[in-house]
């Protein structure tokens, strides 16, 4: 019973800690537009590099809190993979990212949780072609929830604890 409940509170405490993170992190809110700028000149664009042949500005964002991903096998939790995740959006797209922060979060997770559920996070789970299939599935699950908003995924950090 003690061995179930070391998980579950090592879950507990990861998001505790993720979600006050979060909250002490969050950006400020954006200015009010009517007020004036101290600076009349454009910001320079960020562009994604030479294999971009539309050349678009990109900003890329990191999202505020942290994701768990319990990996079970059987009926026990295994391990515990956290990962900070980040998105490349057009510039200027950013309040728009924010409003739909938790619908984002909610299709991460699902592709996360399928991505355990197909033994993604087991033994050699940083290897670049898993960390390739994984960005493209995060990847198409946003562009089919959310269409254009997010362009590319980017793994910030990812960490498995195992029990």
């Amino acid at each position: 019973m003690l061995k179930m409940l070391i998980p579950l509170l090592l879950l507990a405490i990861g998001m505790g800690a993720g979600i006050g993170g979060g909250l002490y992190l969050r950006p400020d809110p954006p200015a009010d537009e009517t007020a004036p700028t101290p600076s009349a000149e454009p910001e320079p664009a960020r562009s994604v590099g030479a294999h971009d042949s539309a050349a678009q500005a990109r900003d890329y964002i990191k999202l505020n809190n942290q994701f768990i991903v319990p990996v079970v096998e059987g009926e026990k939790v295994m391990s515990l993979v956290v990962l900070t995740l980040g998105v490349e959006i057009p510039s200027g797209q950013k309040e728009r990212l924010y409003l739909m922060e938790p619908k984002v979060r909610d299709v991460f997770l699902q592709e996360l949780f399928a991505h355990a559920n197909r033994g993604g996070f087991r033994g050699a789970f940083t290897s670049a072609r898993n960390l390739d299939d994984l960005r493209s599935s995060l990847r198409e699950a946003a562009q089919y929830a959310l269409g254009d908003l997010i362009s590319d995924i980017l793994i910030i950090d990812i960490v498995r604890q195992d029990n």
